[in-house]
Formats: C-alpha cells, sequence, structure tokens
C-alpha cells in the first residue's frame, strides 16, 4: 500500500469548515470503502485542529482589542452616554 500524497493546508478557516462538512456527509452516508473511511477521518481531524486553532486565534484577537479599544469614553471627565434608566 502505497502512501497518500500530503494533503494542502485549508487556505481559510471557511474552506476547512465547508470540507469538513462534505467528510461528514460522505462518511455519514456509510458508502465509503474502508480505506477511505480511514483517510476522511484523518483528514477530518486535520480540518478540526485547523478550525479550533482559527477559532482560538480569533478569540485572542477580540481579546486584546476588546483590551485596547473598548475603554469608557469621557467628555470632560464626565461618561459620555448618559444613563438611560433616569
Amino acid at each position: 500500500m502505497s502512501k497518500p500524497s500530503p494533503q494542502q493546508p485549508p487556505k481559510s478557516f471557511e474552506s476547512a469548515l465547508a470540507e469538513l462538512e462534505k467528510i461528514v456527509e460522505a462518511m455519514e452516508a456509510g458508502q465509503l470503502p474502508l480505506d477511505e473511511s480511514i483517510a476522511a477521518y484523518r483528514r477530518g481531524a486535520e480540518l478540526l485542529q485547523f478550525c479550533q486553532n482559527a477559532l482560538k486565534e480569533a478569540s485572542q484577537q477580540v481579546k486584546l482589542l476588546e483590551a485596547g479599544v473598548l475603554k469608557e469614553f469621557t467628555l470632560n471627565g464626565e461618561p459620555a452616554v448618559a444613563d438611560r434608566a433616569e
């Protein structure tokens, strides 16, 4: 049995997710031979890890943005937005 050629990493989160969804559909259909099922499972695991890493990086970027940008805005020492409960 020859080694399968390594697959290219996904270009984006969206392309990885789309490929992962296709793999899940094919495996759920139950029509893949055993060798193809194992290869699909392996590729699915790679795609899942890629997606998890992309989401983790995005979450970290959002936290950094929130910490540096989303500070309370004040005008002349007073909050810029009055409390709407009044």
